[in-house]
């Protein structure tokens, strides 16, 4: 894991720590009965941990695409979590009302012209001296030649961290540390692949035969007794409200 705390980058050149993202997490923040707003939480997996981690914090986790948030809404309940459904540029919470704001690898969905509106309502919405914490993919690695070839987000990406620095610019949030790791990330086939990145509710993919052709191809480059077996590099920048 390489962290900075003094200036911002969109990758790192050597990235070494692999790991859950909730080892980096867990060390960067002080979670025990802490107001926690998440953005774009989708399937929720990290919010429900989460919950379940620190019984004493109280979650609210916001997702815009109605199918995954119906889904979310019908699972199992959890006392610490309620769901709803807004957006990042639009929160319905008052002013100094949230500790902790969380987005895993949502603010580059977030339509690039309401990613400064996105960060004006964190600031907001957070208490002084509350954090943000915001995980980003990096545009590098084996995964992401797996996924740019129908997926390419290379200009959002970059809009998002942009977004992030001209908040830091401004004054409006402090930069904290910067972290880069590796999330691991295991498929057991092609069509398990195809799946969880084509057959998703939030976003058109609209994937060609021979994008998807391509796609198989250099996925059975990676393919070994257990499948395939990739890394995702991560950027995780902690942000806080000056005080």
């Amino acid at each position: 894991m390489q962290t900075s705390t003094t200036r911002m980058q969109l990758t790192h050149p050597a990235i070494a720590r692999t790991c859950k993202e909730a080892a980096i997490y867990e060390s960067l923040l002080k979670l025990d009965g802490a107001r926690v707003l998440e953005l774009g939480c989708g399937k929720a997996d990290h919010t429900r941990n989460i919950a379940q981690a620190h019984p004493s914090a109280h979650i609210l986790a916001a997702e815009v695409d109605q199918v995954q948030h119906a889904k979310n809404l019908g699972a199992a309940p959890m006392a610490n979590l309620g769901f709803a459904d807004f957006g990042a540029e639009s929160i319905p919470l008052a002013d100094a009302s949230v500790d902790v704001v969380m987005m895993f690898r949502s603010m580059h969905h977030v339509p690039p012209d309401r990613m400064d509106a996105a960060l004006c309502e964190i600031h907001r919405v957070l208490r002084s001296g509350g954090h943000v914490y915001i995980s980003e993919p990096v545009f590098a690695g084996a995964l992401n030649d797996l996924v740019r070839i129908f997926n390419d987000e290379e200009r959002v990406r970059k809009a998002a961290f942009d977004a992030v620095c001209r908040a830091v610019d401004k004054g409006l949030l402090e930069l904290v540390s910067e972290t880069f790791f590796l999330a691991p990330v295991q498929y057991r086939s092609f069509a398990e692949f195809a799946q969880k990145h084509f057959e998703i509710t939030h976003s058109v993919r609209n994937v060609t035969d021979e994008q998807s052709a391509a796609v198989e191809r250099l996925f059975n480059t990676h393919l070994g007794p257990d499948g395939v077996k990739l890394t995702q590099q991560m950027r995780v920048d902690l942000l806080r409200k000056p005080g």
